[in-house]
């Protein structure tokens, strides 16, 4: 293999972040920034400083073929594990609230906790990932998957189910998720963008099946045994990502955990505090849109289901949608500021709806606008990162940060629906107005950028 061959190979620094889902539909926009850092190093090998070992014995993408299809299949099973899993809680939250004695807070800390670890330890198993060891963690974050998923099935008290479903499944899950995704970043250069956002829609597969199974056999064989079957559609994919799951290149060294230097620019201060924002609000509708559905507007459980069916299922043609709008056209920030003031707007407006058809329309529109605007999020860095080679180190430091939003969100959203005594009004003002201050931040970091010129793509 020829030295400039060699120099197109990805930047792992940066790979090890892109295609996340949470919601990760922006690793297409990454993906442009890891090919721009490619062509820089080739053009200028010592310009960039890629943190990379001696790969001179690996052939470039095959961009297709059996083995990386394969790729694409494991992500999607993976991705569907992970957020799949973790975007069906609202189905959870409203038989916990009606079989324990616990608040909404307190049950709704279950499922804040299982999405924290999915970001916090993904910053952690994406850089075991360059260290070759995406097999290794992918296998460990399974074990740990099922075991918390069929300890779930036999836990009866609220701190066994939130060891279970919230701890031990959610590090599984932040295990699995981002080796998954980033080893179908090294298969695919031509087709690349169209193999992530492929993986990426797991996310609505998981959110369909999962639900649905838990919301329809437990009234016919019990929730310990629907859990039980929902385990083992969990074990069928856990053993067809352990088959196909192949790492392609060989171990190189990650960056440094922390760039400090990026709390000293305004502009990424103010987009990380939006993005802090953005993901403290925007799980609490899907943790409590069924409940709300059930207590408010009298609909029945399974009914109540479909929401969070429909909410998930518009999440796949939004993304790849989306995802080409930012890239070819307006820029992921531009892209980005709209969808999360929308978010709040909606929020404002879900406190007037008051029968089931406004509630399902509230239920399309929003499940559109928070599709968008998770899909955009991370796409963003390259906009505020003069360095490209920086750009994996930033990524992680952002989910870091804005891994507590959804711990900590949906339970201050179930104590203020306590505090007024089960009404919702409270906390979706709450989610509203923190959306719009989300917006408007994000706003401030776009003007430090590049001033009042409002054509500027970014």
């Amino acid at each position: 293999m020829s030295k400039s061959q060699s120099n197109t190979l990805p930047v792992v620094g940066v790979a090890a972040y892109v295609g996340s889902d949470g919601p990760g539909q922006s690793g297409a926009i990454m993906l442009k920034a890891i090919d721009t850092v490619n062509r820089e190093k080739k053009s200028n090998p010592q310009s960039i400083n890629a943190s990379v070992s001696d790969t001179s014995g690996v052939l470039p993408p095959p961009d297709g073929g059996l083995h990386a299809w394969a790729q694409v299949v494991s992500g999607h099973f993976v991705v569907a594990l992970t957020w799949g899993y973790a975007a069906s809680f609202g189905v959870f939250q409203n038989h916990y609230e009606t079989t324990l004695p616990q608040t909404p807070s307190d049950i709704s800390w279950i499922g804040g906790v299982q999405v924290f670890c999915i970001y916090f330890i993904s910053t952690l198993s994406g850089r075991a990932t360059d260290a070759g060891m995406a097999r290794l963690v992918v296998g460990v974050g399974a074990v740990l998957l099922l075991l918390g998923t069929f300890m779930t099935s036999l836990a009866t008290k609220y701190w066994q189910i939130f060891l279970a479903q919230g701890i031990c499944t959610g590090i599984g899950q932040g295990l699995m998720w981002l080796p998954s995704i980033t080893l179908i970043s090294t298969y695919f250069v031509r087709l690349r963008v169209f193999a992530v956002t492929a993986a990426a829609t797991g996310t609505s597969t998981g959110g369909m099946i999962f639900p649905a199974m838990i919301q329809h056999l437990t009234p016919k064989i019990g929730f310990p045994w629907a859990i039980r079957c929902m385990g083992f559609v969990v074990l069928f994919m856990v053993i067809v990502t352990l088959a196909l799951l192949r790492p392609r290149l060989p171990p190189r060294k990650s960056g440094p955990l922390v760039e400090w230097s990026a709390f000293k620019e305004p502009a990424y201060m103010l987009f990380t505090f939006g993005v802090f924002l953005l993901y403290w609000t925007l799980y609490f509708a899907f943790f409590y849109i069924q409940v709300y559905a059930t207590e408010e507007l009298g609909l029945s459980e399974e009914a109540g289901v479909n929401l969070i069916i429909v909410t998930n299922a518009l999440r796949i043609p939004i993304r790849p949608a989306f995802g080409y709008l930012a890239d070819r056209h307006i820029g992921p920030l531009n892209c980005l500021i709209p969808w999360v003031a929308l978010c709040g707007i909606l929020m404002f407006c879900w406190a007037a709806v008051h029968t089931v058809a406004e509630l399902y329309v509230f239920a399309v529109f929003y499940g559109l606008a928070s599709a968008a605007a998770m899909a955009l999020f991370a796409g963003t860095v390259p906009s505020l990162t003069k360095d490209l080679d920086k750009i994996g180190t930033r990524v992680g430091m952002a989910l870091s940060i804005m891994s507590v939003g959804p711990l900590t969100g949906p339970s201050v959203a179930g104590a203020l629906i306590a505090r007024t005594g089960g009404g919702y009004l409270a906390s979706q003002m709450w989610a509203g107005a923190t959306l719009i201050v989300a917006a408007l931040a994000l706003v401030g970091a776009r003007f430090i950028i590049s001033g009042p010129h409002l054509q500027a793509k970014l």
